[in-house]
């Protein structure tokens, strides 16, 4: 291998003539570098590092997961994020899709593109789009292109959305901006809900798609600020965004409510959380979803919703119930009671599939967007 790099590094610079040619020719050298080098990785690798292997445009690393990387996944989880999120990270991405206790890394995505930038990305599919339609790029311009950073075409983007005649879209602007800017968690969770709308909707065709025309992505975004001051004893700001949020985009969040990252609310129109939920990381909810109380119980009176459940359309979870980390509620469910980990509900009231001994759930099924398995089984008259 080393008589061929040098073989090859000869062959390259005794065919540049002039400066120009001998940069070019570094490249090239560093190009095919890196081609052997990543081969040789390969042929020294063991079967199964092999099978992990992370590769980007800048590094090869083999990597073996760890049993601390495996168990965090399992980590139950009623506050804020401290389990499994999506990593932008600059190699690649990885989800963990099993949850039985001796769940691994399932399935590995080897990405091209440096992850840890979505901000960038942003901007080249916003260009990209402008060339395809450019009817559309004073828009794009004005909410993506304009803008250095992420945070700021956000608070821009949302202020237009929510702003009034009396409140003007500057004053919007400046309180988000704000916000965002100085809190990195929020930030992070923004990305994470971008990248788990792109992978777990179809009808995301890109991230600036879902930043510019997902109410669902642009009301959680809205929430997270609303929620921020809230915690700074600010809630006539956090109570003014919640009515805001509720007239535009028909999804009532109480700016008292806890929600983790990686949040995909599809569709979203006529979503209700209360004050004292919870809900936790990379969950999935579709549209008419109540997460209430029981009556005038005042106190903790709302529901706490595990890591990776998937919440079908229609349904109300009412009361201060907990549902378990990977819990699927099929649509139009009405639960009252707590919903075990990794196991399926469905009915008014709801019951679990497979009575009691339940099935099983072996995926996270907020990733796999399974709606109908089991449940087929467990109702006869299903067609």
């Amino acid at each position: 291998m080393e008589s061929a790099l040098i073989n090859l590094k000869l062959c390259v610079f005794l065919q540049a003539t002039d400066q120009s040619h001998i940069t070019f020719s570094c490249k090239i050298f560093q190009f095919f570098l890196k081609i052997m080098m990543r081969r040789h990785s390969l042929l020294i690798s063991t079967p199964k590092q092999v099978s992990l292997l992370f590769v980007s445009q800048f590094h090869t690393t083999p990597v073996t997961p760890s049993t601390k990387q495996v168990s965090q996944t399992h980590h139950r989880w009623w506050g804020y994020p401290k389990t499994f999120k999506p990593s932008f990270t600059p190699s690649c991405r990885h989800r963990v899709n099993t949850l039985h206790t001796g769940s691994s890394v399932e399935q590995i995505e080897v990405d091209e593109v440096v992850e840890g930038d979505v901000w960038k990305k942003m901007q080249d599919e916003a260009r990209l789009d402008v060339t395809v339609e450019p009817i559309l790029s004073s828009y794009y311009n004005t909410s993506i292109l304009s803008h250095k950073s992420l945070e700021t075409a956000l608070a821009n983007h949302l202020a237009v959305k929510l702003s009034t005649a009396s409140l003007p879209s500057s004053t919007l602007s400046d309180l988000f901006v704000t916000v965002l800017e100085n809190d990195q968690a929020i930030m992070e969770a923004v990305k994470s809900d971008l990248r788990a709308v792109k992978e777990r909707d179809p009808a995301c065709i890109s991230h600036v798609h879902c930043f510019l025309n997902f109410k669902g992505f642009l009301a959680c975004q809205a929430h997270r600020v609303a929620h921020k001051l809230w915690l700074q004893r600010r809630k006539l700001l956090a109570f003014m965004i919640q009515s805001r949020v509720s007239e535009v985009f028909a999804v009532d969040v109480h700016p008292g409510a806890k929600i983790g990252s990686g949040i995909l609310l599809d569709h979203a129109t006529g979503i209700v959380v209360g004050e004292t939920a919870v809900i936790g990381n990379n969950v999935s909810i579709l549209h008419s979803v109540t997460l209430g109380g029981t009556g005038k119980v005042s106190g903790d009176r709302h529901p706490k919703i595990g890591d990776g459940v998937l919440i079908g359309a229609g349904t109300c979870i009412l009361g201060n119930i907990k549902v378990g980390d990977g819990a699927k509620i099929g649509a139009g469910s009405v639960v009252i009671k707590d919903v075990p980990p990794r196991t399926t509900v469905v009915g008014n009231p709801a019951k679990l599939v497979g009575g009691k001994n339940p099935v099983k759930l072996d995926k996270i099924p907020s990733f796999t967007m399974d709606h109908t398995s089991d449940i087929s089984d467990f109702y006869d008259y299903c067609v």
